[in-house]
């Protein structure tokens, strides 16, 4: 299991679109990845779930992944947030 931290910078945080890039991305691994923030953790494969977060921009967020796949996951998952949702 793998786990980063990482800030939302873009001005919307993680709304609709950015939302959807981020969960696309998500679902390109067979590893299990969550997104966590202020304790409550959400499968970050789920828009309802990630939407429920309410992301908005400036905001600490922690991305776990666990599976075959995890470090790379993480590793382009953390990099599409710090893009600014950039695909």
């Amino acid at each position: 299991m793998i786990m980063k931290d990482v800030l939302v910078q873009n001005q919307v945080g993680l709304h609709a679109r950015p939302a959807t890039f981020f969960i696309q991305k998500a679902n390109e691994y067979k590893s299990s990845i969550w997104v966590e923030k202020d304790e409550r953790r959400v499968n970050a494969k789920s828009l309802l779930g990630v939407l429920s977060l309410g992301i908005v921009g400036n905001t600490r967020i922690k991305i776990i992944a666990d599976g075959s796949d995890e470090a790379e996951a993480i590793d382009n998952l953390v990099n599409l947030v710090e893009s600014g949702f950039v695909m």
